[in-house]
């Protein structure tokens, strides 16, 4: 473990930028949003809570051409690797949803794998919580614990920083002058810190009932036919942004376009809550009503995914329940399940 300065920081990211594109959390009013790092700026946040977008949009993109005519090569242009910095754990988590669905023995998607192979992922603790947050509740801690090549934890005026990578340790080797030793007082510091994030995660958790991960087991099952369902999906407005903001949300759909004498073939994000999402040929829908469609998206969740890869898909990052326009509360359904069971 070593300690870096805020100045020595920038430098860092400065040597970054000539080998990958660098994107940091800047803060905008009361959000944080990635932007491409141009150089030092007072706005970048490396601490404080969760980007407002999800970690997926850089590696599995939103709108992607995948085929060109019927050539066997995977088309997409010569860029620079990402660099991510700021990455938070409820994202890292994301990834081992993604990883299950885009680079598993079913499927080995090469425009993912790709993006994922090359990029350097430079996390950092939390250093408050959000209203929203409870990720606490899904066994994630509000710092990371693995997955990232450098986690940056903020103390006072300076981070402490460990390497979780050769990538990352050879990173650290590289620019070993930006770097200082780090004193066990400042470890404790940091220690302290995370105990405050995580009391005030917890207290989310308290004030809002929300149950854990381990009371989740068969609540789907059991609630199948629950007008838990219809009750929730009653306000809802069909908008998808509860899945497009999801970390681990990853449905998408093709089409085929022509332009000129080209074909090409796009892949586009899709929603599971958009009456057409599992329309077949024919037309007909097994999802024909909003309710089945929202319990679809908790079934995929927390029965699918806990069966199949003995994860739950959920990271507690509260995204949703920030972009609902309808104030569907993740929390509140989770909380109503298990007391339904």
């Amino acid at each position: 473990m070593k300690t870096i300065t805020r100045e020595n920081l920038f430098k860092l990211l400065d040597v970054l930028k000539t080998s990958y594109d660098v994107y940091a959390p800047v803060r905008k009013g009361p959000q944080r949003f990635y932007q491409k790092y141009a150089g030092p700026d007072d706005s970048v946040v490396v601490g404080e809570v969760r980007a407002f977008e999800p970690l997926k949009a850089f590696f599995f993109r939103s709108r992607e051409v995948v085929a060109e005519d019927f050539k066997a090569d995977v088309p997409g242009t010569k860029r620079k690797p990402l660099a991510i910095v700021g990455v938070k754990a409820c994202d890292l988590k994301g990834f081992k949803v993604q990883d299950h669905v885009f680079k598993g023995k079913d499927c080995q998607d090469p425009f993912y794998i790709r993006n994922r192979e090359d990029n350097l992922i430079i996390s950092a603790d939390c250093t408050g919580a959000i209203d929203t947050c409870f990720c606490r509740a899904l066994g994630v801690n509000p710092y990371p614990e693995g997955d990232f090549d450098l986690n940056f934890s903020s103390v006072e005026d300076f981070y402490l920083v460990d390497a979780g990578s050769e990538k990352g340790q050879r990173l650290m080797d590289d620019n070993a002058s930006l770097f200082q030793e780090t004193s066990p007082e400042s470890i404790a510091k940091r220690d302290k810190i995370r105990q405050d994030v995580v009391a005030a995660v917890e207290k989310n958790l308290s004030d809002n009932q929300v149950p854990v991960q381990e009371k989740f087991k068969g609540i789907i099952e059991k609630n199948y036919e629950s007008g838990i369902w219809e009750e929730e999906a009653a306000t809802c407005v069909e908008c998808g942004a509860c899945n497009t903001i999801c970390p681990t949300c990853h449905c998408f759909f093709l089409f085929d376009q022509k332009k000129d004498d080209q074909m090409t073939r796009t892949r586009l994000w899709d929603s599971c809550l958009l009456k057409n999402f599992a329309r077949v040929a024919g037309g007909a829908n097994p999802r024909p009503t909003l309710w089945m469609r929202l319990r679809n998206r908790f079934d995929k969740k927390f029965d699918y995914f806990p069966k199949v890869a003995n994860i739950y898909a959920c990271t507690g990052c509260g995204r949703c329940i920030s972009a609902c326009p309808a104030k569907i509360d993740i929390r509140r359904i989770l909380k109503n399940l298990v007391a339904n069971v």
